[in-house]
């Protein structure tokens, strides 16, 4: 299938309806507690990385201080065991007290006068994942309401403890009573991952109505081989889920595990990339006290957020598995421009790939900064489970690709004779 067939179909299903909040035009970026902390709620052996809101207090003083809130970086997002393991007198959930003595609205003020913005987690069954108290059916329009008195900016809604019946009718009332409080709470719903993520049982045109987001598969670990099962997953179903995702409505693969313990400086940068074509949701988990340099340099990488953020909001394809183990990914952009990402699955060593433009069905014309026509064979060279990504601008210009080697973005010119980028 030529890239014009691609982009004509993407194009189209962006007239579909979406949640008219007016939220989320691009994929939300920020900072999740989940992966990371978990259900660490032991803040007197333990007070650095438990669940309070000293914790949340931090991770936002870091995004505001370090460049990450300039970047896009803007939610603090809470999740499971934030609260208290009763609702108060008036039937309302309430913050565990000893855990967050000032209390969500106070939190959310001091993101705000930060620039930035809180989410809050919540579950439609009777308990939360974790065991709290959960948002039955009765409950989601006092939830609703309470959400918005604290000054909540998203909502994320998980699944547990709740049946495909009471998810059918929860998951809309949700939409509709966040909506009715008159706040702006860009809504997460994870309604398709409790039900396989895929049609007949998730029907994507009704999620683009209700939700700004939602969780199509299981919860990502920080290893390579949950990222890459994550990754295949939604590149398998792609005829699915991209025509699905755009300006307000987005497929979430789950969180950006770069800067934690289970992947190398190779496998961070294919994340990142991989995440990007896909126009996914970026929230890091991590610990954004100690990042290494290079992971900070990975998750800043501006030409990787402008992709990632790119207004059109197509969602990229996976177009070539080759037998060498090397794939190549593709998503357009606006100006008509493209991205391109080529990733090894190998795990040798280094592997060069040599391609053409038309190969990989781009139009006859130059694509340059020196002389690359669409017909000039190149060769790349990928590490072992690493990427290289290009941005591809209109026929006539050959830009940028950060993730040749290292992580600061470099041009690289196209040598004829050695038939190299160096």
């Amino acid at each position: 299938m030529h890239f014009s067939v691609l982009i004509f179909a993407s194009v189209a299903t962006m007239t579909a309806f979406a949640l008219d909040n007016g939220l989320m035009r691009t994929p939300p970026m920020g900072w999740l507690a989940w992966e990371r902390f978990r259900c660490d709620i032991d803040c007197t052996n333990d007070p650095k990385n438990c669940i309070s809101e000293n914790l949340f207090i931090d991770m936002a003083d870091r995004l505001y201080e370090d460049g990450w809130k300039e970047l896009g970086y803007v939610y603090v997002n809470i999740d499971d065991c934030w609260s208290s393991m009763d609702r108060d007198k008036d039937g309302r959930l309430q913050a565990d007290p000893k855990r967050f003595p000032g209390g969500i609205n106070k939190l959310a003020r001091y993101l705000h006068d930060r620039g930035l913005k809180l989410g809050i987690y919540g579950d439609m069954g009777t308990h939360t994942c974790g065991g709290y108290p959960g948002t039955t059916v009765d409950k989601i329009e006092i939830d609703a309401q309470t959400f918005a008195d604290w000054e909540v900016d998203m909502f994320k809604f998980d699944g547990c403890y709740s049946n495909a019946v009471e998810q059918e009718l929860g998951y809309p009332l949700m939409s509709k009573a966040l909506n009715a409080t008159g706040r702006p709470i860009g809504y997460s719903c994870s309604w398709p991952a409790y039900q396989g993520g895929l049609p007949p049982k998730v029907n994507y045109t009704q999620l683009g109505q209700i939700c700004n987001l939602w969780r199509n598969y299981g919860d990502i670990q920080d290893s390579w081989s949950s990222v890459l099962s994550i990754a295949d997953w939604f590149f398998e179903n792609q005829d699915v889920l991209a025509p699905a995702a755009g300006p307000g409505r987005w497929n979430d693969p789950d969180m950006l595990v770069i800067g934690d313990f289970g992947l190398s400086m190779d496998q961070s940068r294919s994340q990142m990339a991989l995440w990007a074509i896909m126009a996914a949701p970026l929230f890091m988990s991590n610990d954004l006290r100690t990042i290494s340099s290079g992971a900070r340099s990975i998750l800043q990488n501006k030409m990787i957020i402008s992709i990632n953020q790119d207004p059109l909001g197509i969602q990229g394809r996976r177009i070539l598995k080759e037998k060498s183990g090397i794939e190549v990914f593709w998503r357009p952009l606006s100006n008509n421009a493209s991205a391109l990402v080529f990733f090894s699955r190998r795990t040798d060593m280094p592997y060069r790939y040599e391609t053409s433009l038309s190969k990989l069905n781009y139009t006859t014309g130059s694509y340059k900064i020196d002389v690359l026509k669409d017909s000039t064979e190149f060769v790349v060279s990928v590490n072992p489970t690493g990427v290289v990504m290009w941005y591809v601008s209109a026929p006539g210009k050959l830009q940028y690709h950060p993730f040749i080697r290292g992580d600061k973005l470099r041009r690289h010119k196209y040598d004829a004779k050695q038939n190299n980028f160096f």
